[in-house]
């Protein structure tokens, strides 16, 4: 089964994820989101991130989930490669994401 796939939304990218349970689809999205920055083949499981978000409906969860995500993108330059969900709800997400800090010169940035 397809992870994932990159869409083109009016000249910006995005993706559309896709799952056999919608713990697997929210997977799937995050490193559909983190394909969007780099390769993530060349990207080591250096370092393991807990990541804890709540959300008031299944679309608030994911949307806290990715912004959670970019804020550790944004702020510590770090990208996973790997996520493993601890625990799974409704309202909440735990999961252990591995990867390292962006490093420009072993990743080939795909961002303008």
């Amino acid at each position: 089964m397809e992870r994932f796939e990159t869409i083109d939304i009016s000249g910006d990218a995005g993706i559309r994820a896709f799952g056999a349970s919608l713990e697997e689809a929210f997977v799937n999205a995050a490193l559909g989101m983190y394909s969007l920055v780099t390769d993530l083949e060349r990207v080591n499981e250096a370092k393991t991130l807990r990541v804890e978000v709540t959300g008031d409906s299944r679309e608030g969860l994911l949307v806290a989930w990715l912004n959670e995500l970019i804020f550790h993108l944004d702020t510590y330059g770090f990208i996973g490669r790997r996520i493993e969900v601890l625990e799974f709800g409704e309202h909440r997400i735990t999961a252990d994401v591995s990867g390292e800090e962006f490093d420009t010169g072993r990743h080939e940035s795909r961002l303008l």
